[in-house]
This record gives C-alpha cells, sequence and structure tokens, in this order.
C-alpha cells in the first residue's frame, strides 16, 4: 500500500469516527446561527405579515396589493403595536419557565405561567387560561368539551420554542408539545403545534424544505384530520408545482370550513389550525427555499397573515442560518434586537442565548453530546404522536342570533330560557360593569348543569357563556339565571351554536 492510499483510508476513517453515522454532527458556531436563524425569522414574517392579518378571509392577498417592507418596519411594531408579536412573548412564557425550573419543569408551572401572565388572550388561549383560573387543570383544559377553541391555532403559533430546544430531535419536541400543547388546544390544534415543532427540528438537520414537510408530518397520526388535509397540499404541490393559487384553492374548496371555532363557523374568518398550517406549507413548498418568496406566499395565503408567515420564516431560517438570511429582510433587526419583547424581560438578543443553552442542555438530554466546538445529536425514526380528533359526532346546523339586548342579563331581566334540537350547543356573550362579577346558573332539560361565574375583565373573560357537547340528540331547553343581578353589571347573549350529529 503506498503512501498516499495509506493517508486516504486514514483520513475516511477519522472522517467515520467524527461524523458517528449515529448522531447528527454540527458545529457549536452552526447550531447558533441556525437557533438565531429561527427566532429572527419569527419576528421577520410576523411583521411583514401584521399589516394584513385576517383582512382577507376566504380569499388571498392579491398581487397588485403592496406589502410595504423597509428599515422601519420592526420598530414601528415594538414602539406601536407591540401586541403583533404575541406568538413569541408567548413563546417566551415556556422559554422562562424552562430557564428557572430546567428541562424538566413541570407542565403545572407553564400552565401557572401562561394564565396567570399580563397579556391578553383569545380563543383556545383564553379558554384555557379561563379554566386554569377556575380549576380545570391541563389536559382538561384544553380539552374540546372544556374548550370551544381546542381545533383553533392556538398552540401552532406558539410551538416554535419546542423545534427550536430540539435540534434534529423530533420525537423529543413531541414530548415537550404533548404537555404544554395540551394546556390549550387537542386534536388538530393540538398537531398543528406538533407539526410545526417538527418542521423546525428537522430544519437543524435537513437541507430540502420539501424533506422537511414531509419528514415532519411522520409525526402526526395518518387517521387524523389534520395529517389529511397537509398531505393533500403535498400532493397538489406535486399535480401544481408552478401554481400556488390552484393548490390554494383546493384547499380552500376541501378544507376551508370550521366547525369548531365559535367564531369561526358559518363565517369567512377561519382561525382552525389545519387551514393554516396549511398556508404555511404552501409558503415553504412554493417558496422553494427562497426567504422573500417563501414569506411572500404564506402571507398572500390570507387568514393569520401574520403567524403563518412567521412559522414559515422561521423554519426557513432555521434550516439556511441567520447568516445566510438575505440582509433585505434583516433591514431593521438590528435596531430591535436589544429590546425585550412586550410582557417580558427578554430580547431577541437574550433569547439567542437562552435558546442555544437549552437546545445543548436537551440534547446532553436525549443522550447526545456537547463537546467543546461540536455538538452530537442522537439520530432517531420519527414517532407519530397518539391519535385524538375533537368534535366527533357533532356538526353546525345552526347559528341563532339575537336581536342586541333581547336576551341580556340584568337587574331587570336576570333569566332567559332557549330551546334548541340538537346534541350539543355553544352559548356565545360577554359580561360588563363595575360590580362583581355576575355568577349564572345553567340548567339543561331541568336538571341544574353548573354555577360559574363571567368575569367583566378581558383578561380573565370567559370566552363563550356556556356550552355542552354530546346531548342526547333531540330537543332541549336551556335556562339561564343570573344569580347576583342586583350588581348592576349586565351579561350580553348574542347567539347560540346548534350542533346535529354528523
Amino acid at each position: 500500500m503506498n503512501t498516499r492510499i495509506a493517508l486516504i483510508i486514514s483520513v475516511l476513517v477519522g472522517l467515520g469516527a467524527c461524523q458517528q453515522p449515529n448522531t447528527h454532527t454540527l458545529s457549536q458556531e452552526i447550531l447558533l446561527d441556525k437557533i438565531k436563524g429561527g427566532w429572527a425569522g419569527q419576528v421577520i414574517g410576523c411583521t411583514y405579515g401584521g399589516p394584513t392579518e385576517f383582512r382577507y378571509q376566504q380569499r388571498m392577498i392579491p398581487n397588485d396589493t403592496i406589502i410595504p417592507w423597509d428599515d422601519s418596519r420592526m420598530m414601528w411594531y415594538f414602539e406601536n403595536a407591540p401586541g403583533l408579536y404575541d406568538d413569541i412573548y408567548m413563546d417566551l412564557t415556556f422559554v422562562d419557565v424552562f430557564e428557572k425550573e430546567g428541562l424538566d419543569a413541570p407542565v403545572l408551572s407553564h400552565a401557572k405561567a401562561f394564565a396567570e401572565a399580563e397579556y391578553k388572550l383569545w380563543h383556545a388561549n383564553q379558554a384555557a387560561r379561563y379554566n386554569i383560573l377556575n380549576g380545570i387543570l391541563p389536559p382538561a383544559s384544553g380539552y374540546w368539551e372544556n374548550n370551544p377553541h381546542a381545533d383553533d391555532i392556538d398552540f401552532q403559533i406558539e410551538a416554535d420554542f419546542a423545534g427550536l430546544m430540539s435540534p434534529g430531535m423530533v420525537n423529543a419536541a413531541s414530548i415537550i408539545c404533548d404537555s404544554i400543547g395540551h394546556i390549550m388546544n387537542y386534536g388538530d390544534g393540538w398537531y398543528g403545534g406538533v407539526y410545526v415543532a417538527a418542521m423546525y427540528s428537522l430544519a437543524f438537520v435537513r437541507d430540502e424544505v420539501t424533506v422537511i414537510v414531509t419528514e415532519g408530518l411522520e409525526a402526526i397520526p395518518k387517521e387524523s384530520t389534520f395529517y389529511r388535509c397537509i398531505a393533500d397540499v403535498i400532493d397538489w404541490y406535486q399535480e401544481y408545482p408552478d401554481d400556488w393559487t390552484k393548490t390554494w384553492q383546493a384547499c380552500e374548496d376541501k378544507w376551508g370550513f370550521d366547525i369548531g371555532c365559535p367564531d369561526g363557523v358559518f363565517s369567512p374568518f377561519n382561525i382552525d389550525a389545519k387551514i393554516n398550517a396549511a398556508y404555511i406549507v404552501i409558503g415553504l413548498l412554493y417558496g422553494e427555499g427562497d426567504y422573500g418568496k417563501t414569506i411572500d406566499i404564506s402571507t398572500r395565503c390570507g387568514q393569520d397573515s401574520d403567524c403563518n408567515p412567521a412559522s414559515a420564516a422561521g423554519i426557513l431560517g432555521t434550516m439556511l442560518g441567520y447568516s445566510k438570511i438575505p440582509d433585505y429582510w434583516k433591514q431593521g433587526l438590528d435596531q430591535v434586537e436589544d429590546l425585550d419583547f412586550m410582557y417580558t424581560t427578554m430580547s431577541l438578543n437574550d433569547v439567542y442565548e437562552l435558546g442555544f443553552k437549552q437546545a445543548q442542555g436537551m440534547i446532553t438530554k436525549q443522550g447526545g453530546q456537547v463537546k467543546k466546538n461540536m455538538v452530537y445529536i442522537p439520530r432517531e425514526s420519527i414517532k407519530a404522536v397518539k391519535f385524538e380528533q375533537a368534535f366527533t359526532g357533532h356538526w353546525p346546523n345552526e347559528l341563532i342570533r339575537f336581536e342586541p339586548g333581547s336576551k341580556d342579563l340584568h337587574i331587570d331581566h336576570d333569566y332567559t330560557e332557549i330551546e334548541f334540537t340538537g346534541n350539543g350547543f355553544v352559548l356565545r356573550g360577554h359580561a360588563d360593569g363595575n360590580g362583581p362579577d355576575p355568577k349564572l346558573s345553567v340548567v339543561i332539560d331541568g336538571e341544574e348543569a353548573d354555577v360559574f361565574t363571567m368575569p367583566v375583565s378581558f383578561t380573565t373573560r370567559k370566552h363563550e357563556v356556556y356550552w355542552k357537547y354530546n346531548l342526547p340528540q333531540g330537543k332541549h331547553t336551556l335556562e339561564i339565571q343570573y344569580l347576583n343581578a342586583a350588581t348592576g353589571n349586565t351579561v350580553h347573549l348574542n347567539s347560540v351554536l346548534i350542533y346535529d350529529k354528523t
């Protein structure tokens, strides 16, 4: 054997030993760069989509509608509308708990931090907050019979942290999602977060968006409607590879309806997780690795058009790394990286470092190795999470709107009765006034079902007045009494959504 051949063999053997076939190998520098790309990408995508959030429902944003972008955009939102970044400071609630209590922090710590935070919430998040503050703890707080918004987008837009702290370890990200995601969601709503986290996790060790999208879906049970929706999008992409609008229309025709969220049923408004996840995937697939194209397409799909490009831009930013995000899209980022997000004491620069630290901790926790310049991430086969489906046996049949004031409960009208035919209902409304929180009694078919309060505070409010699923199919009577009406507050009853068996 000559000297040159021996040297080549020696080098190849050395490379094999370094790469360790059962691990993914990244330099510390690349790991940090990817984590920064993920967090920065969320801010970039959220900022770009901010002007159009929910302004385009059941329709695409036309190409001739200019969406502004320059170096002042991020600073403007930080100073004038910092609530735009709710999907980021929500993530940071959980990041902060992990930092304070370690990577094995119990779910109740996360739930308590989330429920007692000062920020405003909506949909599944707010329903879960009310549940937790009133003794219904996770996972019951996100379960669909306790939370009419279980299929909504909430955990999907908050799950980025789970993937970013689990580089290349999809199953580890799914375990995090199992506990935290069930604080506020169930079924498709939970799967949205599992899927987004899986794509972030894969973005550390894959360099093609098509692979990230398809492999990430392996974490979702095939029998779920969420899986079927995203699988359809992937199929339509193969059928219409050059025209994302055809895939958008096919998705709208088949999946563009909502059966759970009381705000979205029989309405163009759609905050269902799977349709908005489809828009993330449309942006990633048709963007083909181009940063601007990815963000723009995901935004122009409409509906939650700030959160969806934030996820797409974060996933792609993780794949590319911060250093490879085009300067055009990072313009203005340096002006806000040291600014704390609203309701937090954390800035992007803080999160970069915390995320880097937590990712290294997770690698070690999962049996990998962290060395001076390199990390060795254990390879794994992706396991699908458990199957669960919300609203089975229920289909929205009718939305009965009340004349303004006709069903309101107050000091002069403290009782009302509603008759309906079906197997479930959601009574919509809210409370206001300056007295003690209204206390209500609900009687269904002559039997007392519940006694509860309706907080007048927006932060602690009950998102809907009352709901009940899995009633016997047939005629029912709902009676509501305002028990402490003398306080002078008003409970406004706006409408009732009726379900029948599917």
